[in-house]
C-alpha cells in the first residue's frame, strides 16, 4: 500500500473530523461489528469491549433476543407518537413497574432526558404536595456529579469543560460533597424549600467513586425525615452493572424517583424511563411533559426483551462474581506496581487509578496500548481508567482480559 493511501479507519476518522461537530475525543479505533463481549474494527481486528458504551451494552453486543424483538416490532409499527395509544406501551409499563416495584413509569429516550424529567416531577411534587412556594423549590446535588449535559444539568455540574460559555445557568440547585451525610443533614435541617436529593449510587464519570457503606441508606432516611424525595440516577449503575439489579439494592434502598437509561435497551435503541409511585407521579397531567419518541412501540419491545435477558441469564449474579475476581487480581498486581495505585468498584463497574497527575497523558497512552493489545477502555478524569465489560462475559474471558491489562500496565512501570 502506498504511503499516500489511507486505511479504512483513517478514512472514517477523517470524515468525522471534517463533517462532524468536535464534541468528543474518541480513542482512535473505528468499529464496525459487535457480538457479545467482542467488537471488530473496519480492518477486521478483534477486541474485548471493556467500556460497554458506558454500560449501555450490559447484555452484550447485538444480543439475539433483543435484536430479534427490535426487528419483529419494527416490521409492524415503529412510531405513533403519544397522540394515539399503541399496543406495546401499556405492556412495557406494566412489565417494568412490576420488575422494579413501582406504580408508574414515564417513558423517555435518553438518560439526560430522564434526569430532566425527574427534576420536573420533583419540583411539581414540591409545589403541589409538599407546599413549597412556587419557584422556590431547591434540589440538592453532589459535587463531581454526572447526570448529562443539558443546560439545566450543566448548571449544577462542576465540570468546567461542560459548563464554560454555556450560561446563564438554571437556578434552584444546592451542591454538597458526595458521601458526606453531615453536609446533607445540614442542608435538610436549615432549608424548608428542599424538594429532592439527586444522587448517583456510584459516581461513574467521576472515576467510579464508591461511597462509604451505609451512605445511601442513611441519606434515604434523612430524606424521609425531612419529607424530601430521594432521586436515584441509575442510568449507568442500574440494570445489573454493580452486581445487583440496581446499585441502591446493595443497601436495600427504595428511591422515591428512579432514573433509568442505557442498558434498559441493551444498547440496541435509545430508551430511558422515570419510575415513581402514584403519590408522586400523579402530579404529571396531560401537557406537562412529553416526547414524540418516548414510549414508542420499538422501545417498548426492546426494553422488555433487555430486562428479560438480565433476569434469564443471571447477569447481576455474574457481575457480582466476576467483579470480585477482577478486583482481587488487579489488587495483587497493584501491591508491587509503580504505575497503578488503586482499583475500586462494585460488580463489573471498576476503575484503576494511574500513578500520575490528572493533566497527564499516561492513562490515555495506556488505553492506546490496551487497544494495540486487543482491549478497549477509556480514561476518565485524566488519570483514571474505567473498566466495564458486558455482563455476559465469562470467567475465562475475564482472566484473559486481566492478563492483557496487567501486561499492558507493566509496560509503563
Amino acid at each position: 500500500m502506498s504511503v499516500l493511501e489511507q486505511t479504512a479507519s483513517e478514512k472514517a476518522i477523517e470524515l468525522e473530523n471534517k463533517y462532524g461537530a468536535h464534541n468528543y475525543h474518541p480513542l482512535p479505533v473505528v468499529l464496525s461489528k459487535g457480538e457479545g463481549v467482542y467488537v471488530w474494527d473496519v480492518e477486521g481486528k478483534k477486541y474485548y469491549d471493556f467500556l460497554s458504551a458506558y454500560s449501555a451494552v450490559n447484555q452484550g453486543h447485538c444480543h439475539p433476543v433483543i435484536v430479534g424483538a427490535m426487528n419483529e416490532q419494527a416490521k409492524t409499527l415503529t412510531l405513533t407518537s403519544r397522540a394515539f395509544h399503541n399496543d406495546m406501551l401499556g405492556k412495557y409499563e406494566k412489565f417494568a413497574c412490576e420488575f422494579f416495584n413501582f406504580d408508574k413509569l414515564l417513558p423517555m429516550n435518553t438518560g439526560a432526558e430522564a434526569v430532566e424529567t425527574a427534576l420536573k416531577i420533583c419540583r411539581k411534587w414540591a409545589y403541589e404536595k409538599k407546599g413549597i412556594d412556587e419557584n422556590e423549590a431547591e434540589i440538592i446535588v453532589c459535587a463531581n456529579n454526572f447526570h448529562g449535559r443539558t443546560t439545566t444539568i450543566i448548571s449544577f455540574s462542576n465540570d468546567e469543560v461542560a459548563r464554560k460559555n454555556f450560561g446563564p445557568y438554571t437556578k434552584g440547585f444546592i451542591k454538597i460533597e458526595y458521601d458526606n451525610l453531615e453536609a446533607l443533614e445540614a442542608e435538610l435541617k436549615n432549608n424548608k424549600n428542599i424538594a429532592g436529593f439527586l444522587v448517583e449510587p456510584i459516581q461513574g464519570e467521576a472515576g467510579v467513586y464508591v461511597p462509604s457503606e451505609g451512605y445511601l441508606s442513611k441519606a434515604k432516611a434523612l430524606c424521609e425525615k425531612h419529607n424530601v424525595l430521594f432521586i436515584a440516577d441509575e442510568v449507568q449503575t442500574g440494570i445489573a452493572r454493580t452486581g445487583k439489579i440496581l446499585a441502591v439494592d446493595h443497601e436495600n434502598v427504595k428511591p422515591d424517583i428512579l432514573i433509568l437509561g442505557k442498558a434498559l435497551s441493551g444498547g440496541a435503541y435509545p430508551v430511558s424511563a422515570v419510575l415513581a409511585n402514584d403519590e408522586i407521579m400523579e402530579v404529571i397531567r396531560p401537557g406537562n411533559h412529553g416526547s414524540t419518541f418516548g414510549g414508542n412501540p420499538v422501545a417498548a419491545a426492546v426494553a422488555m426483551a433487555a430486562l428479560n435477558v438480565v433476569k434469564d441469564e443471571n447477569l447481576a449474579e455474574n457481575a457480582e462474581k466476576l467483579g470480585k475476581i477482577f478486583r482481587d487480581e488487579l489488587n495483587k498486581f497493584i501491591e508491587t506496581s509503580n504505575v497503578a495505585t488503586l482499583v475500586r468498584g462494585k460488580g463489573l463497574l471498576n476503575a484503576v487509578v494511574i500513578n500520575d497527575s490528572e493533566d497527564s497523558d499516561t492513562a490515555w497512552n495506556i488505553c492506546l496500548k490496551l487497544r494495540d493489545n486487543g482491549l478497549l477502555a477509556k480514561p476518565t478524569h485524566g488519570n483514571i481508567i474505567r473498566f466495564a465489560p458486558p455482563l455476559v462475559m465469562n470467567e475465562e474471558q475475564l482472566m484473559d482480559c486481566v492478563s492483557i491489562i496487567i501486561k499492558t500496565l507493566k509496560d509503563f512501570e
